[in-house]
C-alpha cells in the first residue's frame, strides 16, 4: 500500500459476503491499559449497505466525532452486544484472558447473532462461529471500527461517571490510564476499590503499604 493511499475498509466484509455469510460481526475492545475500571468490548453487526465516511479506529477520532458515529451506529446497526469485565475479574484472570472473556460476552449479548466474525487482533480459539483475527483491524474493517467506537464511548461514559465520585483522580480526563496526574493522585489519595490491584504502579503502592512504609 502506498503512503496516504485510502484503506479499503470493506474488503474483509465483502470477502465474507462473497462466501455466503450474511451477518458480519465486528469485535473490538477498549481499556486494556488503564489502571482503573473495566475492559469493555463490543460486537457490532452492520447492514450490508452501511456507509460512513470517516469512521475508523476510535483512538484516532475526536470525542465529538466518536459521539456522532456512536449515535449513527446505534441507530443503524442490525445488532450490538456489549461485554464488560471489571477490575476484580481482570485481577483474577489477567487482562488478556479478561478481554477474551468480555469478547465472548459481547457476542452472547447480541440479540441477533452473527454468522461470521471479524476480530481486532485477538484470537478467540473457543469461538464456534466462523471468524478471522485481523491485525490493526480497527483501521482495516468498517465493522471493527464501529465496534471500536461503541466500546470506547461506552467505557468513556463509565469513567466520566466514576469521575463524579472521585474527582481528585481526573478520570474524566485520563480515563483511568496511568498519566502523571493519575499516578500522583494515587500517591496522594491512595488506591480505590476500582483500581486494578495487579497493575503497576497500583501494585507497587500496595507493596509500599504492606511493607509498613505507608501511613
Amino acid at each position: 500500500m502506498k503512503i496516504n493511499e485510502p484503506i479499503d475498509n470493506l474488503k474483509y466484509e465483502m470477502e465474507a459476503y462473497s462466501k455466503g455469510f450474511k451477518l458480519i460481526g465486528g469485535i473490538d475492545e477498549v481499556g486494556r491499559g488503564p489502571l482503573v475500571g473495566p475492559v469493555v468490548t463490543a460486537c457490532v453487526i452492520l447492514p450490508k449497505d452501511f456507509s460512513m465516511p470517516g469512521l475508523t479506529d476510535s483512538k484516532k477520532l475526536s470525542e465529538k466525532k466518536r459521539e456522532f458515529f456512536y449515535n449513527e451506529i446505534i441507530s443503524k446497526a442490525i445488532s450490538i452486544g456489549i461485554g464488560i469485565k471489571d477490575e476484580k475479574i481482570i485481577d483474577e484472570l489477567n487482562i488478556y484472558e479478561a478481554t477474551k472473556s468480555a469478547m465472548y460476552e459481547a457476542i452472547d449479548n447480541c440479540d441477533i447473532k452473527p454468522d461470521y466474525i471479524l476480530i481486532d487482533a485477538m484470537p478467540l480459539d473457543n469461538l464456534d462461529i466462523p471468524h478471522e483475527s485481523i491485525i490493526k483491524g480497527d483501521l482495516k474493517s468498517i465493522t471493527i471500527s464501529a465496534a471500536s467506537v461503541i466500546a470506547k464511548v461506552t467505557r468513556d461514559r463509565m469513567m466520566c461517571e466514576l469521575d463524579k465520585k472521585y474527582p481528585m483522580y481526573s478520570f474524566r480526563k485520563n480515563k483511568g490510564y496511568p498519566t502523571k496526574e493519575h499516578v500522583n493522585a494515587i500517591e496522594k489519595y491512595g488506591i480505590l476499590n476500582v483500581h486494578r490491584k495487579t497493575f503497576n504502579p497500583v501494585s507497587r503502592h500496595l507493596d509500599h503499604l504492606y511493607n509498613g512504609k505507608g501511613e
